[in-house]
């Protein structure tokens, strides 16, 4: 008599009397699964087909296509090459250009061809294939840790996780950090349990292309490389005589032949000659020169330069700060520690943020998974900290690579479950109505928050890519069409002009005040980037005709008058 797992109950079904598992338990094993993944994609579809070029594709666009047809990677140096170079490979065609004009303190999009939206298409797609990708595997690590009903709830939590399904329809880097976080995670329990070369092997090279993914996964190569010094299948080695020193430095080896590789092996050169530092680097426009106080001559050739050359401006882009908005306040630099664990609560879902905390108080517990639970959980908690005391508050997909933990430990009550039926009863119900959540705000994914905050309200609370990053331009394309007839003015936090959506509007400056048909973007009226902060919040004596895409704000203004008072305070949205 051969056993099997029925997918949904765990429940052991009896097959044939010496048969194999019968074809259709197979087949019901991955319908659930398939079923899921299948939403997933077409809800990123949605979000593709509904949502303009945010603020940061365009650039992410142009780099990558710097990369692949001239060897460059100079401008805009603050993401390491991978998300761009995945996202590019459908435009390699001289036909797809987008062209970026460098302004003083930002940048805008001065040309795209030949088609913004089909351009999307074809950029965007790519980022969806890795999170196909990344749902297998949280599939897979929730099955081999709890069981198959626990990676089916798993699934069932991932695929309408709104945030999930717009950083995976985004032309952006995120998301490859996203993947490559939880991959190298996973990969440290998979290599824990039979350490042998070609593990190691297979694992450098996924560290190395995490480290490609962003610069931010730094950290998370460090806390790999400790457990691959300390693991044991059968435990912790506490005595560093017996540590696993050669697998670290093979797999250190691999994660760094991956990163030049990533930079199509070039080498810069850096030298110092009495005092000033020239580095150049392979197909740059010209060198770094800076003074220095090292009076001694040197000459080095580095692998990767470029790599290094990024994280130091990164490193000196957190010494300066980014102007962040939270909870009604601005910040000019630096932002508050708390801002990710106050974004995290007003963005993700009630549900997956409740039942992930439970998820880990009862892991915890069960000694036999112990190991592998810390292991698990010891990525999350690094990269947590790690965002807030950064100076880059600025959105949730900052931290969103911590997301897919939390929905493997919230999957795990599913195990945890097992003496209840009830309790497996209420667990379906509760992802079912985490489902309906999230389609609350479909096919706007970006501008998602939790069921305690009110949509015409959450721009008070916070802004940026949270919310409002440039998305809305289609939806404001179809206003303009259903009212031909009037004056638009835009205040529009986005770095694509909107005529390349063949939108014709009046701009709207800081500061100036108009009658007629206005529209402020969320970012724009928090005044999150402004010089005046306060510049379009004497818009806020009335109240939004509408909201478009949950990002602008649309005011019909009949007159301007003392009533409209640039000094209103927005206090704070939740219910």
């Amino acid at each position: 008599m051969t056993l099997t797992h029925n997918t949904l109950t765990d429940k052991r079904i009896t097959d044939k009397p010496g048969g194999k598992p019968a074809d259709s338990s197979t087949r019901a094993r991955w319908l659930f699964p398939v079923f899921l993944a299948i939403a997933f994609v077409l809800q990123c579809c949605w979000f593709i087909r509904t949502q303009s070029l945010t603020f940061d594709e365009p650039v992410h666009i142009a780099e990558g296509l710097n990369a692949w047809r001239f060897g460059r990677f100079e401008q805009y140096n603050d993401h390491p090459p991978l998300a761009r170079l995945w996202c590019t490979l459908p435009l390699l065609n001289p036909r797809w250009q987008v062209e970026i004009e460098q302004l003083p303190d930002t940048f805008r999009v001065s040309r795209i061809a030949s088609d913004p939206e089909a351009l999307a298409w074809r950029a965007r797609a790519m980022n969806v294939i890795l999170g196909l990708v990344l749902m297998l595997l949280v599939w897979r690590i929730t099955r081999r840790l709890f069981s198959v009903g626990a990676a089916n709830l798993a699934l069932g939590l991932f695929a309408f996780s709104p945030s999930l399904i717009a950083h995976f329809s985004i032309a952006g880097t995120d998301a490859a950090a996203v993947l490559l976080i939880f991959a190298g995670a996973c990969s440290v329990i998979w290599w824990r349990r039979n350490p042998n070369w070609k593990r190691s092997l297979l694992f450098g090279l996924i560290l190395g292309l995490m480290l490609l993914a962003k610069f931010s996964t730094a950290p998370m190569f460090f806390v790999a490389l400790v457990w691959i010094l300390i693991l044991t299948p059968a435990g912790v080695k506490l005595d560093p005589r017996a540590w696993s020193y050669w697998s670290a430095l093979a797999i250190t080896l691999v994660a760094f032949m991956t990163v030049w590789a990533g930079f199509f092996f070039h080498v810069s050169h850096l030298t110092i000659r009495q005092g000033t530092l020239t580095a150049t680097f392979p197909n740059w426009t010209q060198p770094i020169v800076k003074a220095v106080p090292n009076r001694n001559d040197l000459s080095l050739y580095i692998p990767a330069g470029e790599y290094i050359e990024g994280f130091r401006e990164l490193v000196r882009h957190n010494r300066r700060g980014q102007p962040a908005y939270l909870l009604g306040r601005i910040s000019a630099q630096g932002g508050w520690k708390l801002y990710y664990p106050v974004v995290i609560a007003l963005k993700w879902p009630t549900i997956v943020l409740g039942l992930s905390m439970i998820g880990f108080g009862l892991a915890i517990r069960d000694k036999p998974r112990l190991p592998e639970v810390w292991i698990l959980t010891s990525f999350p908690a690094i990269y947590l900290a790690f965002a807030c005391f950064a100076r880059f508050n600025i959105g949730e997909r900052h931290v969103l690579p911590v997301y897919p933990f939390a929905i493997v430990l919230a999957a795990s009550l599913w195990q945890f479950a097992t003496v209840s039926r009830g309790a497996r009863s209420l667990l379906i119900l509760l992802a079912l109505a985490n489902a309906i959540d999230g389609l609350r705000c479909a096919p706007g994914y970006l501008s998602y928050f939790n069921i305690f905050v009110r949509p015409s309200s959450s721009y008070r609370l916070l802004t940026d890519s949270n919310l409002d990053w440039g998305q809305g331009l289609l939806y404001l394309r179809e206003y303009q069409r259903e009212h031909p007839n009037e004056q638009i003015f835009l205040a529009y936090f986005g770095s694509v002009n909107p005529i390349s959506y063949g939108i014709h509007v009046q701009l709207l400056e800081e500061n100036e005040r108009r009658t007629g048909t206005i529209i402020v973007s969320a970012t724009n009226l928090s005044g999150q980037y402004l010089k005046n902060p306060s510049a379009y919040r004497w818009l806020l004596s009335r109240s939004a005709s509408q909201i478009l895409d949950g990002s602008l704000f649309v005011f019909d203004v009949k007159e301007v008058g003392p009533r409209d008072s640039s000094s209103i305070v927005l206090p704070a949205a939740v219910k």
